[in-house]
C-alpha cells in the first residue's frame, strides 16, 4: 500500500453517515489515536452548522420553497442536492420529497437501483434519483468536507474503507464501491460493519482487549442500524502464543433495524391521537414517523428528558384542523422497543412467516416479523457447527445452538439501557436452559461512532501494524452447470451446484478449480445461476453437489450475458477450465479458461438488472473508466459490448439459449 498520512474510515449508514480518521504519523503499535471529522452542512435555510453525524437523507426541495442563498455550502455556492440536517428537517414536513433508507435500497434484487425510484410513493412532479445517485450524493458531501478541512491531504488520496452489513451481497457490495468510484475515491475497499464494530472495540482498549478474551471464547456482535439488523460471531484461538480472531459467521440480510422502531412509535402516537378523536392521512403517518425518529434520538442519548414533543403537519385539510400536536415519552419508547423488538423467546422460536398477498406497493423488503429475538435464536442454532474446524470448541452432544461467551452490542438503540439489559437476559436465559455459561456483556465501543471509527483502526491494521480479523467470504459460493443429458417432456435438466469459493476465501485470493473440463457458451445470451450457503463449511474449491436443501443453500439473482464469440461461432460450445477470484471489495469473478488458447471470460457478481454505470463526477478524470478493474470487458483481450437484458425484458428462447456451462461427457 502506498503511503499516505491518514486512513479514512466513512460508515455509510441507512439513517447516519459518519468520518473518522487516524493519522498514521501519530500511530504506534496497537495504539492507533481515532479522530472524528466533524461534517459542516446546513442546519437550517441559510446557515450551515458542523456535526458529527451526516444524516442520510436527500430532499428534492420545490423550486419556490427555498432562495438560492438558502443552500450554499462552504465549498459550493450551487449544490446540485440538498443532503443533510436541513434535508432531515424539511423531509419531516414534506415526506413526499424526502429520499430516505437509500442504502437498503442497495440491497434490493427486486428494483433497478440505477434507476430514478426514490421517494417510492412521490408524485410527478417531485423529481426522483436512484438508490445509487442518493449513495453517490451523500459520499460527494462528506468528501468535499473533508477536502475543504484537508486541502493538502485530498480523501482521494487517502487510505479509505467503507462500511457495509456483514450480509450485503456482493452485488450490493459492487455497488457501494461504484458510488465512491463515482465521487473520485477509487482506492476504497470495503469492511463489514460487525467486524469494524469490533475493531473499534479493539482500538478502544489501548491494548487491553487480550485481557478481556481467551481463547475458545465466541463473541457475539448485534449490530442494530437504521436499517439492517446485522448478527456475526467471532472466535478467539491461538497460534504460537498470540490470540487470533476468526470471523465464523454471518447472519441472513435482515432489513430489520431503527426504521422500523421509528414506524412502530410513530403507531403509538397514531393510536393516541385517534382516541382524541383526530385522525391521520398516510403521508401525515410518514411525518410522524421522522418526527418519532427525532424523538427517539433525544430520549435514548439524553437521560435527562422524559418527553419529547411532536408535530404532525398539515395541509389545512377538512379532516384535521391545523398542526397537531403530541409528545413521545420515555416509557413509551422503552416498552415499545423492548417488548415489540426483543420480546422473551425460546431458543427454539422463530421467526413467523407472513402470508403474502397478491398485490402490494413497491417498497423495501422487510423482515416479515419485528423480533429481533427470534432472528437472533434462528441465528444462533443454525450455526451450532460454525465452529467445528477450529480446536477448542467442544460443544456438547445435546447443545441446540452455538452458545456466545461475549456480546458486543452495536448501534445507537443500544444506547437505551433497557435494550442491552434485555438482550443479554434473553442470551443468558437460552445459555442456562442449556447448560451453558452466561455471556457477559463487552463495553467501550461508541455505539453511534464505532463503525466508523473500526474502518479507520482497520485502515492500519491492513498496514501490518495491529491486530486483524481474520473473515474472508462471509458464505460459500456456486456456480450451477447444467447437466447434459437428452430431452425429457416435463422436466428441465438437472442442475448441478460446483464451489467455486469456500466459507471464508480471503479478499484479494484466488483459487483455481479442479481440472474439470465445462463447456461454455459464446456468442448468445445465456444466464448464470449462483447459489450462496452460510452453513456448508466443509465443502472446498470444487465440491459438486447434485442436491441440496433450501435450508443449505440459497439462490442468488441470475447473471444474463452474451460473453463474445471472437472466432467461434454464435451459440458454439467452447471447453473451458474455471477459475474463481474473491477481489478485494467482497466481488466474486469467475473466470473461464478455454482449453486451447490464451481466450479468457470473466463474470462477476456485479450485474442485477439495470443500466449502465453512472458517469463519473466532474472532478473524476474522465479517461478513468468508472467501474475500474470491476467493470473490465467481459473478454480481456479485445472487449466487446456485452448483451445485459432485465428480468423482466427476458428474451423467449428455447432451452439451449439459457444454458451457461455444460459438463463435457467423455
Amino acid at each position: 500500500m502506498s503511503e499516505t498520512q491518514y486512513s479514512v474510515g466513512i460508515d455509510l449508514g441507512t439513517t447516519n453517515s459518519v468520518v473518522s480518521y487516524v493519522d498514521l504519523i501519530q500511530c504506534d503499535g496497537e495504539k492507533a489515536p481515532i479522530q472524528v471529522l466533524d461534517i459542516p452542512q446546513l442546519t437550517s435555510p441559510g446557515a450551515v452548522g458542523e456535526k458529527r453525524q451526516l444524516p442520510s437523507f436527500l430532499y428534492q426541495a420545490h423550486e419556490a420553497e427555498l432562495a438560492p442563498g438558502d443552500i450554499v455550502l462552504p465549498w459550493d455556492e450551487h449544490p446540485e442536492a440538498i443532503v443533510g440536517d436541513l434535508a432531515r428537517q424539511l423531509g419531516s414536513k414534506t415526506p413526499i420529497r424526502l429520499v430516505s433508507s437509500a442504502k437498503s435500497w442497495l440491497s434490493h434484487s427486486g428494483v433497478d437501483c440505477r434507476a430514478p425510484i426514490l421517494p417510492i410513493q412521490s408524485p410527478e412532479e417531485v423529481k426522483r434519483v436512484s438508490p445509487l445517485q442518493a449513495s453517490i450524493e451523500y459520499l460527494r458531501h462528506m468528501r468535499d468536507a473533508w477536502n475543504a478541512r484537508y486541502p493538502d491531504a485530498p480523501l482521494g488520496e487517502q487510505d479509505l474503507v467503507i462500511t457495509v452489513p456483514a450480509s450485503f451481497d456482493p452485488a450490493a457490495r459492487e455497488l457501494t464501491v461504484e458510488a465512491a468510484h463515482a465521487v473520485g475515491l477509487r482506492q476504497a475497499i470495503l469492511l463489514e460493519e460487525p467486524q469494524s464494530a469490533l475493531y473499534s472495540w479493539i482500538q478502544a482498549s489501548d491494548g487491553q482487549w487480550r485481557e478481556q478474551v481467551k481463547p475458545g471464547e465466541i463473541i457475539l456482535v448485534v449490530d442494530v442500524g437504521g436499517g439492517t439488523t446485522d448478527l456475526s460471531l467471532i472466535a478467539v484461538t491461538e497460534e504460537e502464543g498470540n490470540l487470533i480472531l476468526n470471523r465464523v459467521a454471518i447472519g441472513d440480510h435482515i432489513l430489520l433495524g431503527g426504521d422500523n422502531m421509528d414506524l412502530a412509535l410513530a403507531y403509538v402516537l397514531k393510536m393516541k391521537l385517534e382516541a382524541e378523536g383526530k385522525r391521520l392521512e398516510p403521508w401525515q403517518i410518514q411525518a410522524l414517523m421522522h418526527g418519532c425518529r427525532d424523538a427517539k434520538e433525544s430520549l435514548l442519548s439524553d437521560t435527562d428528558t422524559d418527553e419529547v414533543a411532536v408535530v404532525v403537519p398539515s395541509r389545512g385539510s377538512s379532516l384535521i384542523g391545523g398542526t397537531l400536536r403530541t409528545s413521545l415519552t420515555r416509557d413509551e419508547v422503552g416498552r415499545t422497543l423492548v417488548e415489540g423488538f426483543f420480546p422473551r423467546v425460546n431458543i427454539s422460536d422463530r421467526p413467523a412467516a407472513q402470508t403474502r398477498t397478491g398485490l402490494t406497493t413497491l417498497g423495501l423488503p422487510y423482515a416479515k416479523d419485528a423480533r429481533i429475538t427470534c432472528h437472533l435464536a434462528a441465528f444462533l442454532s443454525r450455526q451450532i457447527g460454525a465452529t467445528g474446524e477450529l480446536q477448542g470448541f467442544n460443544l456438547p452432544a445435546d447443545a441446540r445452538f452455538l452458545h456466545p461467551t461475549a456480546l458486543l452490542l452495536n448501534g445507537g438503540v443500544f444506547r437505551s439501557e433497557s435494550l442491552e439489559t434485555r438482550l443479554l437476559e434473553v442470551l443468558n436465559n437460552w445459555l442456562e436452559a442449556d447448560g451453558a455459561p452466561p455471556a457477559r456483556l463487552l463495553h467501550g465501543a461508541d455505539l453511534d461512532l464505532a463503525v466508523a471509527r473500526g474502518a479507520a483502526y482497520y485502515g492500519y491494521v491492513r498496514k501490518g501494524r495491529g491486530v486483524r480479523i481474520r473473515g474472508g467470504t462471509g458464505a460459500a459460493y456456486y456456480v450451477g452447470v447444467e447437466s447434459a443429458m437428452p430431452a425429457v417432456p416435463g422436466f428441465a435438466p438437472p442442475i448441478e451446484a460446483l464451489c467455486i469459493a469456500p466459507f471464508g476465501m480471503e479478499e484479494g485470493t484466488e483459487a483455481d478449480l479442479p481440472p474439470y473440463e465445462f463447456g461454455l457458451v459464446v456468442g448468445e445470451p445465456v444466464r448464470f445461476r449462483f447459489f450462496a450457503s452460510n452453513v456448508r463449511r466443509d465443502d472446498v474449491v470444487g465440491t459438486r453437489l447434485d442436491y441440496w436443501s433450501d435450508d443449505e443453500m440459497e439462490e442468488l439473482d441470475e447473471i444474463e450475458v452474451t460473453l463474445p464469440a471472437e472466432e467461434h461461432q454464435a451459440g458454439d460450445v467452447v471447453p473451458v477450465h474455471l477459475a474463481a477470484r474473491v477481489t478485494e471489495v467482497g466481488t466474486l469473478r469467475l473466470e473461464a479458461v478455454a482449453k486451447e488458447g490464451d481466450k479468457r471470460w470473466n463474470v462477476e457478481f456485479d450485474v442485477r438488472a439495470g443500466e449502465k454505470p453512472l458517469a463519473p463526477d466532474e472532478n473524476v478524470a474522465p479517461e478513468e473508466p468508472i467501474l475500474g478493474e470491476l467493470g473490465e470487458p467481459t473478454l480481456e483481450d479485445e472487449p466487446e459490448p456485452a448483451s445485459e437484458a432485465s428480468s423482466s425484458e427476458k428474451p423467449a428462447e428455447d432451452s439451449a439459449s439459457k444454458k451457461s456451462f455444460w459438463p463435457f461427457n467423455k
